[in-house]
């Protein structure tokens, strides 16, 4: 098949999206389908530039939060008969309508990953921001949903609580699962590139945070808990990893400064490929007590190398995480991340070996992005009245 991969911004600071379309777009073409990519950037946008994972189209600039683009409702029109699939990836901007308007009455049918946009976490924490979507939703993202060939969810969590955001709701639903390829890189090498560019961390146990730095990520609940936990531990750091994009990190610092634990917290910035494996490989844990995560790649990341992680029930994913013993779950407040860290601290070091065993196994079993693509490729292919490949079938649950 050929596939077009539509996002709103190939920009890596976006967070897990864009990263987790490239990773899918690798594996399909690894067993034979070839894909292109569409976003709303702007021609010369720095992330467009140096975009190399695939053909991009970038049509923008997008204008507003909405990222409204004049020119791709045309440029699909004119482009839609050179794929057999297009995978909408997102909601609540242009690229779902604009889709669902070009393609409308077209032999190219269009997929959606929701991405987690309809959990109803998001209309407890902002209302208003939720009545302003109840305004939009009966003529542009329900029909955007209800008139895909399918809506893409990453686990039955996912699909059940996308339900529950908005009473008018429609649509056909499969499971895909998510995931992420293994890391490719040479262990040793990224370990020693991440602790030469942090050299005051050798030595150290350490607990990494990776994402954006967000108030949906619980971000000052790890500062906190870390605090209370580990405050009078000197040989324990944690590294804060990710962009700061609501520049919420100065507060996040000064809090740290309160609670006597600025020494120990390293805020790393935006790592990437070698450093961001070396962080996961140093790491005695991963920690993300988030809100709200419809799947989370960081966490799959972690478990690809073999790092626990140690996650809210928020996370999506923490059913098989926790059934695979791969990691430790507690709520998303204050009192379950100082669980989270105070279990760790007391788990032997033996146990912890065989939960860094049990990690990789999880990943394995659960998150290999080849598994993903396989699966996706007999959804499309088998909505479009084509059988899937045997090949396809083995592994797939839909």
């Amino acid at each position: 098949m050929r596939l077009l991969h539509l996002i709103s911004s190939v920009d890596a600071a976006g967070g897990g999206p864009i990263e987790g379309a490239v990773q899918l777009h690798r594996a399909l073409a690894a067993q034979g389908h070839a894909g292109e990519f569409a976003s709303m950037d702007a021609p010369d946008a720095a992330c467009a530039r140096a975009f190399d994972a695939a053909p991009l189209h970038a049509l923008g600039p997008g204008r507003g939060r909405f990222g409204y683009c004049a020119e791709l409702r045309p440029w699909l029109e004119d482009n839609a008969g050179r794929f057999d699939a297009v995978i909408v990836n997102g909601l609540w901007q242009y690229i779902g309508l604009g889709t669902r308007r070009a393609l409308a009455g077209s032999a190219t049918p269009y997929f959606v990953f929701p991405h987690g946009m309809l959990d109803p976490w998001f209309k407890r924490r902002y209302p208003l921001k939720h009545l302003k979507k109840w305004l939009y939703w009966p003529w542009a993202e329900y029909r955007v949903l209800r008139d895909a060939q399918r809506v893409l969810f990453t686990c039955e969590e996912e699909r059940l609580l996308a339900r529950q955001s908005f009473w008018l709701y429609r649509c056909e639903e499969a499971i895909v699962s998510f995931g992420t390829a293994a890391p490719g890189d040479d262990p040793q090498a990224s370990t020693d590139a991440f602790l030469n560019t942090f050299p005051h961390l050798r030595g150290k146990r350490l607990l990494l945070y990776l994402g954006r730095i967000h108030s949906k990520k619980g971000c000052d609940l790890l500062v906190e808990a870390f605090a209370k936990v580990c405050g009078r531990m000197a040989d324990v750091h944690l590294v804060m990893a990710g962009p700061d994009q609501t520049h919420w990190r100065p507060e996040l610092e000064a809090l740290a400064q309160r609670l006597g634990v600025a020494q120990q917290i390293c805020w790393a910035g935006m790592l990437t490929g070698e450093l961001k494996w070396g962080a996961f490989r140093c790491a005695q844990a991963f920690c993300l007590p988030s809100h709200q995560e419809n799947f989370g790649i960081a966490v799959v990341e972690a478990l690809a190398c073999g790092c626990p992680v140690l996650i809210s029930d928020k996370v999506n994913i923490w059913r098989e995480i926790q059934a695979a013993q791969a990691g430790l779950v507690e709520p998303d407040t204050l009192a379950g991340t100082v669980a989270l860290l105070e279990r760790w601290l007391a788990t032997p070091a033996p146990a912890w070996e065989r939960m860094r065993t049990s990690a990789r196994q999880c990943f394995e079993q659960h998150f290999r992005m080849d598994q993903v693509a396989r699966t996706l490729a007999q959804v499309v292919q088998e909505s479009r009245g084509e059988p899937a490949h045997p090949a396809q079938r083995r592994g797939a649950h839909v």
